[in-house]
């Protein structure tokens, strides 16, 4: 992997892990390390931003386009970052648990 992935820059998401992947806890501390180091490549990558040099990155691309499944430490950590972002958050309500119901589903238009 040593030709593969190459890139100066580290990677960071602070829209959506402000406090870095690690302390996030969605990651391992080894998925959080490549997603650190790699992380500018693969999005440059994913988002066709950069030409893929090896067979590696190809296959990588492949998976991005879902060509393919992923194979690859890489590749699953990369799929499993997108999934993470693009899941719809979840937040708690004090509503005590009841579900809310649109007042338009009780109306009926009767003559009793």
């Amino acid at each position: 992997m040593a030709e593969s992935f190459i890139t100066t820059n580290r990677f960071f998401d602070n829209k959506n892990y402000p406090r870095g992947f690690s302390r996030h806890g969605d990651f391992t501390i080894k998925e959080a390390q490549l997603l650190e180091r790699y992380g500018h490549a693969f999005n440059e990558l994913d988002l066709g931003k950069r030409e893929a040099q090896t067979e590696e990155e190809k296959l990588f691309v492949s998976v991005c386009r879902g060509e393919r499944a992923p194979a690859t430490l890489e590749e699953k950590v990369w799929a499993k970052y997108l999934a993470k972002i693009s899941r719809p958050k979840r937040f708690h309500t004090l509503s005590g648990g009841k579900p809310q119901v649109d007042s338009a589903e009780d109306y009926t238009d009767t003559d009793d």
